[in-house]
């Protein structure tokens, strides 16, 4: 954790959810020669998937190159949502109905089934059904989103409901935006609270979990997988991949196939209570219509706004990401312009060329990635099924098996056209919005 400046005040550039959370428990410091399962990545994918086959009595090592959880999974929003981007519609016409539905449909059951296991584990995370408020930048996006929330009522039978902008402080405490859909079934989550017991259950489960130890390769022999790793040797009979957004050369053909992607968050100082509720009636998540999307929610004691999204065509640090997402922030919420922020920070997230998370197995060695910014139940869904489908288990199988996973010519894994495009987008929202505000 360092300090960093923002506005001439001191501002953390870790993570707000960290605040408050006891140190991570003792763990071991060496991996182990010889396991069932080593699994790569300590995140929500990797940690679903260590306590499935520590549960079932595999010998279980997770091995991360930086602490557990240090990755987006006690950096994101904590928004928990369907995760699925691409319409039925658009799937229908590359899938077919049938299989357009079922990858539909698992979106819907990681929702619900996250709820469910938080329940059932009895995990302190902060989990709430508070439904999330999808805003409309342009009333042309609002006339779109409020036919969708229809069609999606009639066809998929999933909730929304359209909220005109004359109703709109109802939800949200703006006027910048045209309306909006609510999608009462979305939840929120406190990420790392949430990661911490998984990490807990994980242990419990008698999985041998090593930080600090970069695995730098994966190579197949006769009985399974040796790994080389900073810590030593480690040979395997199942591996399984789940490092998402952080995805590097260990593992080319993954890499080639997934967008790392920076998301930067900020946090308020404490506010007036009175005014969060103004902010947030509902105490609902949020997000927009934006092609570069913004996200924010109050902070589950309702003292603080949360913030986030993309903010720059290229990286930026927490200082420069800082000052531009509290400027995007006040345009939303002028009242908020007198108070500071006392976090800065950011992650990378992974897209995919499909707008698809991908999980299935390549040389032998099971993979679950590119949850395209909306993972928390994703991530943690397809890792129950990674574990399950190492144990053979036929509930293990998704409709995301199978599918053609898809990357581009010359890609490598480093996103040289993300500054252009990103750039672009920013570009066409800016303009959508002028429009609006010029006919309203």
């Amino acid at each position: 954790m360092a300090s960093i400046t923002v506005f001439g005040r001191e501002c953390k550039d870790s993570s707000f959810w960290l605040d408050g959370l006891p140190a991570l428990p003792v763990l071991p410091d060496t991996p182990l020669k010889t396991v069932d399962v080593a699994i790569i990545g300590s995140g929500y994918t990797g940690m679903h998937a260590a306590i499935e086959t520590a549960r079932a009595g595999r010998s279980t090592m997770v091995l991360d190159a930086q602490d557990p959880g240090w990755g987006c999974s006690t950096r994101n929003g904590g928004q928990i949502s369907t995760s699925i981007k691409p319409s039925l519609e658009k799937l229908t016409a590359k899938y077919g109905a049938a299989r357009a539905r079922a990858i539909r449909k698992e979106g819907e059951a990681a929702l619900e089934w996250i709820g469910d296991f938080v329940a059932t584990e009895g995990l302190a995370c902060d989990f709430l059904r508070s439904g999330r408020y999808h805003a409309a930048h342009t009333p042309a996006h609002y006339e779109e989103i409020a036919r969708g929330a229809e069609t999606l009522n009639r066809t998929e039978g999933i909730e929304a409901f359209a909220v005109p902008r004359q109703e709109q402080r109802r939800e949200l405490g703006s006027d910048t935006y045209h309306g909006g859909v609510v999608y009462p079934r979305h939840a929120a989550i406190n990420p790392a609270k949430y990661h911490r017991g998984l990490l807990a259950l994980a242990q419990a489960a008698g999985a041998h979990i090593v930080g600090h130890c970069a695995v730098t390769q994966i190579r197949r022999d006769a009985s399974g997988f040796v790994l080389a790793t900073a810590k030593g040797q480690v040979c395997a009979r199942d591996v399984v991949v789940a490092t998402n957004g952080y995805t590097g050369g260990v593992t080319p053909w993954l890499q080639r196939r997934v967008i790392p992607i920076g998301s930067y968050v900020i946090a308020t100082e404490p506010l007036p209570r009175d005014l969060v509720r103004e902010l947030f009636p509902t105490f609902r998540i949020a997000s927009d219509t934006r092609k570069v999307i913004y996200y924010y929610r109050p902070s589950p004691d309702g003292t603080r706004v949360l913030f986030g999204g993309r903010v720059s065509a290229n990286e930026a640090d927490a200082a420069v990401s800082g000052p531009k997402l509290f400027a995007d922030m006040c345009r939303i919420f002028p009242q908020l312009a007198p108070y500071g922020i006392t976090h800065s920070w950011t992650g990378q997230v992974a897209y995919t060329f499909d707008e698809l998370a991908h999980t299935g197995t390549h040389d032998g060695v099971h993979y679950a990635m590119g949850y395209c910014g909306s993972g928390v139940s994703m991530a943690s869904y397809l890792g129950k099924r990674l574990g399950q489908k190492v144990l053979g288990k036929p509930e293990g199988v998704t409709a995301f098996d199978g599918l053609t996973h898809p990357t581009r010519p010359f890609y490598t894994g480093k996103p040289w056209f993300l500054p252009a495009t990103v750039a672009w987008y920013r570009r066409q929202d800016r303009i959508e919005s002028e429009r609006a505000a010029a006919s309203s």
